[in-house]
C-alpha cells in the first residue's frame, strides 16, 4: 500500500557526503557535552527515598508536586500507582537527612494538604543500587548492540552489519547528547527509550537493505548509487506511513501522558526523527562508501558437473 507514490528516484547519495559531515558534527557534540555536563541521573541511579501514598479518593498528583517543590524537591517524581488513588512519590537525596526524616518531613506536608493521604510503605534506594542499575543498563546496551551486529551479519554481510551498528550508535549517542545539553532528566524509562530506539532504528534499516538487494537483484544494469537511491525512494511511502503513526502515538503520550511520561516520549521522539535520519544518510550511505556491491549480496551458485554435457567445463 502506497499512499505517497513517487515516480522518479531521489538522488539521496548526492548529497550523502554533506549530511554526514553534519551527523559527524552533531556526534561529536553530544559526545562533549556528556563528558563535560554529564546526565541529569534521577534517583534510581543516584539513590534516594520512594514513598507509596493511599488517598481515600481519586489523587490528582499536580497539587502533590507543587507541595513538594515549595519544600525544595524539585527533582522529585510523582505518579499514580496501581490504582488511581495511589501514589509513588520518588524523592533525591537530601544533604543532612536521613531517609526517615525525608519521609516524615514529605508526609506532614501531604496531611497537611489532604488529611485522608496515609503512608503504605517507605523504601530506601541506595546509590549501590543505583549504580548496579546503571552497570546493568550499560551491559544491556551492549548485549542489544552486539545482537545487532550479530543478527545484520548473518542475514546480510558485515559491510552492513558495521554500518547499521554506527547508525544505531549515532542515534543513541544524539539522544544521551541531547538530555545532557538541556539536563533533562534521565530515569529508567528513558534508558526503555533508548533500547526501544535501538530496535527501530535498525527496523528501518533492515528495510531499506532488504530493498537494497531485491534491487540488485531486478536491476542489473544499475550503478550502487542508483540502487540505494532507488531502494531508498521505494521505501519513503512506508517511511511515512510508519514512522508518522507511530511518531502520533509518541506525541499523544507527550501531550497527555503527564510528567512520568513526558522525558519518556521526549527520547522516543528525538528517536525517532534520527532513526529515520541516519537509516538513509548514515547507514545507507556507509554501506556505499565501504565498497558494497552486487556480488555481497547475490551469492553466485556454481554450476553442476554434468558428465555427459560436453560444455561441461566451460564458465557460465
Amino acid at each position: 500500500m502506497e499512499f505517497f507514490r513517487i515516480r522518479k528516484d531521489i538522488p539521496f547519495m548526492r548529497h550523502a557526503l554533506v549530511f554526514n559531515v553534519i551527523s559527524l558534527i552533531t556526534f561529536l557534540l553530544a559526545v562533549f557535552f556528556l563528558i563535560h555536563r554529564g546526565l541529569h541521573l534521577s534517583i534510581e541511579f543516584t539513590g534516594g527515598t520512594v514513598l507509596e501514598v493511599q488517598y481515600p479518593h481519586v489523587a490528582q498528583t499536580d497539587p502533590i508536586r507543587t507541595t513538594l517543590d515549595k519544600m525544595g524537591y524539585t527533582d522529585a517524581q510523582v505518579a499514580n500507582f496501581g490504582s488511581s488513588n495511589s501514589v509513588i512519590v520518588r524523592l533525591p537525596l537530601k544533604n543532612g537527612l536521613s531517609s526517615a526524616q525525608e519521609s516524615d518531613q514529605v508526609m506532614a506536608a501531604l496531611q497537611q494538604q489532604d488529611a485522608g493521604a496515609k503512608l503504605q510503605s517507605v523504601e530506601f534506594v541506595g546509590p549501590q543500587v543505583g549504580k548496579e542499575l546503571a552497570t546493568n543498563g550499560l551491559l544491556a546496551l551492549a548485549c542489544v548492540v552486539i545482537g545487532i551486529v550479530i543478527y545484520l551479519s548473518f542475514r546480510f554481510e558485515w559491510k552492513y552489519a558495521v554500518a547499521g551498528v554506527i547508525a544505531n550508535l549515532h542515534d543513541v549517542v544524539i539522544i544521551l547528547g541531547f538530555f545532557a545539553f538541556f539536563q533533562w532528566e534521565f530515569s529508567l524509562s528513558v534508558l526503555a527509550a533508548v533500547l526501544a530506539v535501538l530496535g527501530y532504528s535498525v527496523n528501518e534499516s533492515v528495510v531499506i537493505f532488504d530493498r537494497i538487494r531485491e534491487t540488485f537483484r531486478r536491476q542489473r544494469k544499475m550503478s550502487v548509487t542508483e540502487v540505494i537511491n532507488h531502494a531508498i525512494t521505494s521505501t519513503m511511502s512506508r517511511t511515512i506511513i510508519t514512522h508518522g503513526s507511530t511518531q502520533m502515538m509518541v506525541l499523544s503520550m507527550f501531550l497527555f501522558g503527564g510528567p512520568s511520561l513526558h522525558y519518556f516520549a521526549l527520547a522516543l521522539t528525538i528517536g525517532i526523527l534520527f532513526g529515520i535520519y541516519s537509516s538513509v544518510f548514515v547507514a545507507a550511505a556507509l554501506a556505499m562508501w565501504l565498497g558494497v556491491k552486487r556480488e555481497d549480496l547475490l551469492k553466485q551458485s556454481q554450476p553442476k558437473h554434468d558428465p555427459n554435457d560436453p560444455n561441461a567445463g566451460a564458465q557460465v
